[in-house]
C-alpha cells in the first residue's frame, strides 16, 4: 500500500476514505462499505476513524439472577455461544436460577517508586500520611465523593529490587473508572514525591481488580442434567471431574476459562465495556496462587451439582464511550439494569451458565455436535447459499465426506441446476 498517510488524523472522513481506496485499489462497491457502516459520532471515540465493523448481536434467554428473569444482549461472531448460554441458563432456571454476591466495588491504582534504598522505611512513612493522601485523591475528583464514592484506602507493597507499589483503592460508583482513577493517582503521586523526595516511575490503574469480586452460584438436582443415554447422576459426576481437571492442568484451564469468557466478553462488548481489561484481570485472578486454574468449580454430593464462579468484574454503566454508543445504552434497558453491580452480577451468572452448557456437552455428546451444525450454517452462507437453500444444503453437508468451502459451493451449484431443470 503506497500512499501518503502523513497527517492522516487531520484529514476529513472523505479524504481518508479516498486515500485508503486509492492505496488499496478498492472497487466502488468495496469503498461504499465505509459509508454503509459510517457513524460520524464514532470519530470521537477512536483516532483515524474510517467506519464501524459490524458484529452480530443476539439475546441469551432463560437467565434468572437473584430471582429476577433477565434477557441478555450478546455481541459475538462465534456460533453456538448464545445458544449454549441460553441452554445452560434454562437448566439452572428449572432449579431456581443463580444467586450472586458482591461485597464491594473498588478499583485499584498503583504509584510505583523505584531505586529506593530502604523500601520498607519509605512504605511506613507513606502510610503515616495516609489520611492526607486520601484527601489529595478526593480533591482531584470532588464530584466522585459527592456521588458517594471516592478514595477509600492506601496499601503499600515492597516489590523487591528497590521498587515499591503504593496502591490506591477508590469507589468509582457507576463507572469503570479508569480515567478518574488515573487523575487521582497522578495527584497523589505529586504529594508522594514531596514526602519521599523521589519521582514516581509511573501512576496507573491496575486491571487486576481484586476489590471488585463477584460470585455466582447455582445448585442443580442431578436429574436435570440427563442427556440422552447418560443419567443425570453420571453427567453431574463427569462435570465435577472435568472441573477438577481444570484446577489441576493449565492446558485444560485455559480452554475452560475461554468458554466462560465467550459469554462475559459478549456482554461486555454489547454494553460498551472494556472486554480486554476484563480478560487481563480475570486471567490474572485465575493464576493468583501461582498456577493458572479454572475460574469456576463444580462439585457433586451425588444428588446435587453445585457450581460456583468468582471473578473480578470492574464494569461500568456510564462513562467512556457508553454515553456515545446508543446501542450500549439500549442494551442496558434490555438488561433492566440501573447500576454497575447489577451488570457485574448478570455477567458472572451468564459466565457460569456458559460453562455448564459447555461441560455438559463436552462430557456427553461432545462439543462438536451442536457447534458444528452452526459452523456449517456459517459455511453455507459464506459459500453463497440463500436462506431458502439453507435447510437442503445443511442436510447434504452433514452427510458429505468433506465439509469445506469448495464442497459447499458444488452442492449449491448442483441444487440450483436441479431447480432450473425442475422449473423447465
Amino acid at each position: 500500500m503506497t500512499a501518503d498517510f502523513r497527517h492522516f488524523y487531520q484529514k476529513s472522513w472523505a479524504e481518508r476514505t479516498a486515500i485508503v481506496a486509492s492505496a488499496a485499489q478498492l472497487s466502488p462497491a468495496e469503498t461504499a462499505l465505509f459509508k454503509t457502516y459510517y457513524y460520524p459520532q464514532h470519530s470521537e471515540i477512536i483516532e483515524n476513524y474510517l467506519t464501524d465493523y459490524p458484529l452480530p448481536m443476539g439475546l441469551a434467554v432463560n437467565l434468572v439472577v437473584d430471582d429476577k428473569p433477565v434477557v441478555v444482549p450478546m455481541v459475538t461472531e462465534e456460533p453456538s455461544v448464545i445458544a449454549a448460554a441460553s441452554n445452560g441458563a434454562k437448566i439452572v432456571k428449572r432449579a431456581g436460577g443463580f444467586t450472586t454476591t458482591l461485597t464491594k466495588r473498588e478499583m485499584v491504582g498503583q504509584i510505583v517508586l523505584e531505586q529506593l534504598s530502604d523500601p520498607e522505611k519509605t512504605a511506613q512513612h507513606i502510610m503515616a500520611h495516609q489520611a492526607e493522601l486520601l484527601t489529595v485523591a478526593d480533591e482531584a475528583h470532588p464530584s466522585l465523593k459527592k456521588r458517594g464514592g471516592g478514595a477509600r484506602q492506601l496499601r503499600t507493597r515492597v516489590l523487591g529490587q528497590g521498587y515499591l507499589s503504593i496502591d490506591l483503592f477508590v469507589d468509582v460508583q457507576a463507572a469503570m473508572g479508569a480515567n478518574m482513577l488515573n487523575s487521582m493517582l497522578e495527584a497523589v503521586a505529586k504529594s508522594v514525591g514531596v514526602l519521599t523526595k523521589t519521582n514516581a516511575l509511573m501512576s496507573i490503574l491496575s486491571n487486576y481488580a481484586t476489590a471488585s469480586l463477584v460470585k455466582a452460584t447455582c445448585q442443580l438436582p442431578v436429574n436435570l442434567l440427563q442427556a440422552g443415554r447418560y443419567s443425570g447422576q453420571l453427567v453431574a459426576q463427569k462435570i465435577a471431574s472435568a472441573s477438577t481437571v481444570a484446577q489441576l492442568d493449565p492446558y485444560r484451564a485455559a480452554t475452560h476459562n475461554k468458554g466462560i469468557m465467550n459469554g462475559i466478553d459478549a456482554v461486555a462488548i454489547a454494553t460498551g465495556n472494556d472486554w480486554r481489561a476484563l480478560e487481563s484481570g480475570i486471567h490474572a485472578y485465575a493464576a493468583r496462587d501461582g498456577q493458572y486454574r479454572g475460574i469456576s468449580t463444580w462439585t457433586t454430593d451425588g444428588q446435587t451439582l453445585t457450581g460456583t464462579i468468582e471473578l473480578p468484574l470492574p464494569v461500568g454503566v456510564v462513562g467512556g464511550s457508553i454515553k456515545i454508543n446508543e446501542l450500549a445504552q439500549l442494551n442496558q434497558r434490555l438488561l433492566g439494569i440501573k447500576t454497575a453491580p447489577d451488570l457485574a452480577e448478570i455477567m458472572a451468572a451468564l459466565g457460569l451458565a456458559q460453562n455448564l452448557a459447555a461441560l455438559r456437552a463436552l462430557v456427553t455428546t461432545g462439543i462438536q455436535q451442536g457447534h458444528m451444525h452452526l459452523q456449517l450454517k456459517s459455511l453455507a452462507l459464506a459459500a453463497g447459499a440463500t436462506t431458502a437453500e439453507l435447510p437442503t444444503i445443511l442436510q447434504q453437508l452433514e452427510q458429505a465426506p468433506q465439509q469445506d468451502l469448495a464442497t459447499t459451493q458444488q452442492l449449491i451449484t448442483k441444487l440450483r441446476h436441479s431447480k432450473e431443470e425442475t422449473d423447465d
